[in-house]
């Protein structure tokens, strides 16, 4: 079994965040090193993607060294200011914890992005790995982080 983490922790370390944006509903994504534009079906154009990407479906914060400074219930106006803030800053880390696996992103400037699934189910976070010919996309499924078939 190969260990998606340990694969994600060297593909995305020292790259900068390139973009962060909030999906649907209180979904959010942040994109790593270089950035690809996309297009949407409709033609218009749509959120850039970066080599290696990591979203959190729900349930999140984001927090600096000494608090949360914004999260998925916070008022949505906090989130651009904090998004920003983010943008190129460099990725220190990658590393899962709990029992069943949520994910921390640490960057530097002392920002911190980490999951934590408050409803049933599976923590909801996926990382994309966008390098190769083939997107590389990995979750946490039945407690387990696998790869997504």
């Amino acid at each position: 079994m190969k260990d998606w983490i340990e694969h994600f922790r060297a593909a995305a370390h020292s790259l900068p965040v390139s973009h962060v944006w909030g999906g649907h509903g209180s979904a959010l994504f942040v994109e790593l090193g270089r950035s690809t534009p996309t297009t949407r079906r409709d033609g218009r154009l749509g959120h850039a993607e970066g080599e290696v990407g990591l979203m959190v479906e729900w349930s999140w914060r984001i927090e600096n060294e000494r608090s949360i400074v914004c999260g998925s219930w916070s008022d949505e106006v906090l989130w651009e200011p904090n998004f920003a803030r983010l943008v190129g800053q460099r990725v220190d880390d990658i590393r899962t914890f709990g029992r069943l696996p949520e994910i921390q992103l640490s960057l530097s400037g002392g920002f911190h992005i980490a999951s934590f699934m408050t409803a049933e189910g599976d923590p909801e976070w996926t990382l994309f790995d966008r390098r190769g010919p083939k997107t590389i996309t990995v979750s946490c499924r039945s407690g387990v982080v696998a790869e997504c078939e």
